[in-house]
């Protein structure tokens, strides 16, 4: 499966059966300017789909992050929290936030593809 956009500008993997990779898009990271600081989620805790699962700080501003599924937080990324401008500079990859259990695989169905995520930026 590809990876799939929330309205609220995270991006979720879910090629991984054991546990879906979150972080947030291009698109968030430009708009929040360069990022100093995240608060991640406790590794066991467990969040329904829409909660705040962590924040992101930046020089301009602070942004929730929010949970794009229901499920299980089963890694954080030690390496963002070490040097959060990795949000910045590679914000799909070595920039992810979380990696999170999923406890209802039918939710993913609610996200948005690449060509549905393009348009929301574009519209907005």
């Amino acid at each position: 499966m590809p990876v799939l956009y929330t309205t609220d500008h995270e991006w979720i993997d879910t090629n991984d059966a054991a546990a879906a990779t979150v972080g947030i898009t291009t698109h968030a990271q430009d708009a929040l300017g360069d990022v100093v600081f995240v608060d991640l989620p406790a590794i066991g805790a467990t969040f329904r789909k829409g909660d705040v699962a962590g924040v992101v700080e930046s020089v301009k501003a602070a942004a929730d992050l929010y949970m794009p599924v229901s499920g299980e937080v089963v890694e954080v990324n030690e390496a963002l929290r070490a040097d959060p401008s990795l949000a910045n500079s590679d914000p799909l990859a070595a920039g992810w936030f979380f990696k999170v259990r999923l406890s209802d695989r039918g939710e993913i169905a609610a996200l948005m593809d690449q060509s549905a995520y393009d348009t929301l930026v574009k519209e907005s």
